[in-house]
């Protein structure tokens, strides 16, 4: 962020605050706190000193014993998977499946979707798709849905109306909009935390088949160099189903 940006934003806050009639007698403190805090992180349980903190942890305890991982590293990455996970700070990928440093290409975003190919609309996830596919050489593409999924339970609230409540939300989990129509088709009479678990892994499912709109997929399907999975994690039970393009239940395997 540029010194312009920062202050703009700085000024924001303080227009903020001072617009709350409550919050008037505290605002000028309250910004003076904030901007501190953002500028030194001197406070030892400050968002900055978490960071140092655990990158010293990361440095002392995993690069420097491993040289030959990172020195291989340093000259480049090849990775195996490309995986699509939620933003979910409970669900880290690579935390879950125990994926190192530099075998996964992870893209993660509000409930692990995949939109279908568009070069304008969703040019970032094409984007990187397509660098894993056509440069990175990935052999798998996974797609990782779990438990408890904040954007899918606002998938399958949302009315859908045209009378958007948020600014990028409902526009973006729409995306799947065909798993809360099949949900609700097979398990309308269900109760609504039912309804979004069926829903956490057809939506996996939409993502699926969203892929097979990209050319590059269609083509490492054919020529056997890639392959799709879905996968879902459950949280609460511990649990993990992975799945292939068949999209039956009988295609998936429980860890």
């Amino acid at each position: 962020m540029g010194n312009e940006s920062y202050e703009q934003a700085i000024e924001a806050l303080k227009k903020l605050l001072i617009e709350k009639g409550e919050l008037k007698a505290v605002a000028a403190a309250k910004v003076e706190q904030i901007t501190a805090e953002l500028q030194t992180g001197s406070s030892s349980d400050s968002p900055v000193e978490r960071i140092k903190q655990g990158f010293v942890h990361f440095k002392k305890e995993k690069y420097d014993k491993n040289p030959a991982l990172y020195g291989k590293l340093a000259k480049g990455q090849s990775p195996k998977f490309m995986v699509f996970a939620c933003s979910d700070s409970r669900v880290c990928p690579s935390h879950v499946l125990d994926f190192q440093p530099g075998e996964a290409f992870v893209v993660r975003n509000i409930a692990n979707m995949v939109p279908p190919y568009d070069k304008v609309k969703h040019s970032g996830v094409g984007a990187a798709i397509e660098y894993a596919v056509l440069h990175l050489k990935v052999e798998n593409i996974v797609v990782i849905g779990h438990s408890a999924c904040g954007g899918i339970k606002g998938l399958m609230s949302f009315p859908f109306d045209g009378s958007n409540s948020t600014d990028f939300i409902e526009d973006w989990v729409k995306i799947c909009l065909p798993a809360k129509t099949k949900v609700l088709a097979d398990h309308g009479n269900s109760a609504f935390e039912s309804q979004c678990a069926h829903c956490e892994k057809e939506a996996v499912n939409v993502s699926l088949a969203n892929l097979l709109t990209y050319p590059f997929v269609r083509e490492g399907l054919v020529k056997k160099t890639l392959a799709l999975k879905g996968g879902h994690y459950d949280f609460v039970k511990g649990s993990f189903e992975l799945w292939g393009l068949q999209f039956g239940p009988s295609a998936a395997t429980s860890v």
